[in-house]
């Protein structure tokens, strides 16, 4: 590799600023014209270059993109982790190279697979398509890490009525084609006209089909008490501050008896495990009674003691539960455990070893509605989470954000919660250990959230919602397929005499 690949060159500077502006589109800053803006300036950077000039210029709008954007890892592993300063800041720089290869993949693709294609062509259906795609795989290897797609940018922007159609790569493939058209527009200046006017269009059926209420009310309003108790996380394992947490959310909790039809306590809210605290939670249920008592524990069931769960329990008559899926890696299990097993030891995170939930959970029956539950990480799935519906009629996420101290992960994980309500057309209850909590409607907006790092229970209304939205009907399916269709129509039009790739 030649040195000047990796010069500090006005385009190469001009990647790394558009990488870095990128999550200023997403919380808590919502400059969401930023999304379209910053592709569109990577896209022109990749217009005349070579494969290879494309892979490494789309590497360093990567560093820029992921190494502000999830620079929260860093606060994660380092405050929380124990893993001290040099690990946690090694284990990020890593974790941020391997995420900076999928938009420089895009890139090597589309110079390489699509530089004798027509520049309409190339530019317009090819380069989305090859964002998107490359976009759903990096949340699907290795577990999936779904952070940060660009559709979730446009959550209050008119581009978010996609979601109930396509999901939010239906969104994301939207923004890419957008910033596609901004390009051609620059660089076929006869063309420029339809550009805007093709530009003009999408924003404004996106923004039609946002009006569409695609469910129906279903029964009455819930009253909802999400009992936030910002229980240190240094603090929370420690067999000295058992009995203070269930004091606290007991005497949050009885305060909102009188007024709820649901209390929701936190992800494991409860530092012990359900059949050390079942007497006490059923004597608790039935002073709330008739409220409902939601909370997260681990479970170890009678049945293989061997096997724990990270869990939320609802305390009718007989318990319901609901046994998290989707886990975290490292976080909460270790791959590979026989070779890795002693990450535990160093990350210090106590119940990292969870076993896995079945796949196919029914909703939980309260209060005379179904409940689809997710837990943390689990809300960033869409497909995942629609496997309740539409039976579910209402969302229900617990979390623990402690994690994540005062760092951007919070208010992006509320982004990505509202999206999950305006995918399936349904409210969503989060209740989170120390914010953001929120009550959000069916169309993705928030009606009531707590301020972070506080004591806080937060009361509201709930409608719950019928119906299927096509994406709760169809998932990913559609969104794959149209981007399957975008790259044959556009590999099948490839010809000699192209726009050559010019080397740089």
């Amino acid at each position: 590799m030649r040195l000047s690949t990796l010069s500090p060159s006005p385009p190469a500077l001009a990647a790394v600023a558009a990488g870095l502006a990128l999550p200023l589109a997403f919380a808590p800053f919502g400059l969401f014209p930023l999304a379209p803006l910053a592709l569109a300036v990577l896209f022109h950077l990749w217009r005349a270059v070579s494969p290879r000039r494309a892979f490494w210029l789309g590497y360093l709008f990567g560093l820029g993109y992921f190494g502000f954007g999830v620079s929260w890892v860093a606060v994660s592993m380092y405050r929380f982790g124990g893993m001290g300063v040099v690990l946690s800041g090694l284990a990020t720089i890593l974790f941020v190279l391997l995420l900076a290869a999928f938009p420089a993949a895009v890139g090597g693709l589309w110079r390489r697979g699509f530089s004798a294609v027509r520049l309409p062509l190339a530019l317009l259906l090819a380069l989305p398509a090859l964002w998107v795609s490359l976009e759903w795989l990096r949340g699907w290897i290795f577990t999936g890490f779904p952070w940060l797609l660009v559709g979730y940018s446009q959550i209050d922007a008119p581009l978010a009525g996609l979601a109930p159609v396509l999901g939010v790569y239906g969104v994301s493939l939207a923004v890419a084609l957008s910033a596609a058209l901004l390009v051609y527009g620059v660089a076929v200046p006869a063309q420029r006209g339809r550009a805007l006017a093709a530009l003009v269009l999408l924003w404004l059926s996106a923004a039609g089909l946002g009006q569409v209420d695609w469910s129906q009310p279903a029964g009455d309003p819930l009253r909802a008490s999400l009992i936030q108790g910002n229980v240190p996380q240094n603090l929370k394992w420690r067999p000295d501050q058992r009995q203070p947490t269930i004091d606290l959310y007991t005497r949050l909790s009885r305060a909102a008896f009188a007024d709820s039809d649901l209390i929701i306590w936190p992800e494991t809210a409860l530092p012990a495990y359900y059949h050390q605290a079942e007497r006490f939670l059923r004597g608790l249920a039935q002073e709330a009674a008739p409220a409902t008592l939601l909370t997260g524990l681990p479970v170890r069931p009678a049945s293989d003691p061997s096997r724990y769960y990270n869990a939320v329990v609802a305390m009718t008559e007989p318990p319901q539960f609901y046994f998290k899926r989707h886990l975290v890696p490292f976080g909460e299990y270790v791959p590979l455990k026989s070779l890795l097993g002693g990450l535990l030891d160093i990350l210090h995170v106590p119940m990292a070893d969870f076993s896995r939930g079945d796949e196919d959970q029914p909703p939980l029956a309260v209060a005379g509605q179904f409940l689809a539950v997710s837990i943390c990480y689990e809300d960033a799935f869409g497909e995942e989470l629609i496997r309740a519906l539409p039976a579910a009629t209402v969302l229900v996420n617990v979390s623990n954000d402690a994690w994540f101290g005062d760092s951007l992960a919070p208010p992006q994980h509320l982004q990505m919660a509202r999206m999950r309500s305006l995918e399936t057309a349904r409210p969503m209850l989060r209740a989170t250990n120390n914010g953001i909590s929120a009550i959000i409607d069916h169309r993705g907006l928030v009606l009531a959230r707590s301020p972070q790092f506080r004591v806080f229970s937060l009361h509201g209304e709930a409608q719950p919602r019928r119906g299927a939205t096509p994406y709760v009907t169809t998932g990913n399916a559609s969104v794959l397929g149209l981007l399957g269709l975008c790259l044959l129509l556009a590999a099948a039009r490839r010809r000699h005499g192209g726009e050559p790739a010019r080397r740089v």
